[in-house]
């Protein structure tokens, strides 16, 4: 690991968890974006169309492929915001939230199995850094120095 940059070890490692969850959701005909959309989505009041892209990080585009493909398969429907009638409000049907559950158990099985693996030092200490890394991408921090104008 000491001579690989941090960017590729979390591209690396992001990719691998994406594959995983990938052949999992692939054993109950689904993906890994579906099964965080269905994650996104409030199961009892539902959530606008525009929040969940947001949410999960996603592109219109995609998200707009991922949510016509959960509606072909049942999983949510769309109805009109109510306070705005410009929006819409995406709900969970009866099999969309026994997939969210099921999204759910896999997801908490991939933290469970991790954290019997590390001490709780060491996942404070990724939790940490991640956030560092967060903040200085956000802050723009990272090219955008007063030495690099």
């Amino acid at each position: 690991m000491k001579d690989k940059t941090i960017d590729y070890v979390l591209r690396a490692t992001w990719q691998a968890v994406a594959r995983m969850y990938n052949e999992e959701a692939t054993k109950y005909g689904a993906t890994m974006a579906t099964g965080f959309a269905l994650l996104s989505i409030d199961k009892e009041k539902g959530t606008p169309s525009t929040a969940i892209g947001t949410r999960m990080g996603m592109e219109a585009t995609s998200l707009t492929r991922t949510l016509k493909s959960m509606e072909e398969k049942g999983l949510i429907q769309r109805k009109k915001n109510p306070t705005d009638g410009r929006g819409v409000i995406i709900h969970l049907t009866r099999l969309g939230k026994e997939k969210r559950e099921l999204s759910k158990s896999t997801v908490l099985k991939f933290n469970e199995t991790v954290k019997n693996h590390i001490t709780d030092e060491q996942l404070n200490s990724f939790m940490e850094v991640a956030e560092i890394i967060n903040e200085l991408i956000a802050d723009k921090n990272i090219f955008h120095t007063e030495n690099n104008e």
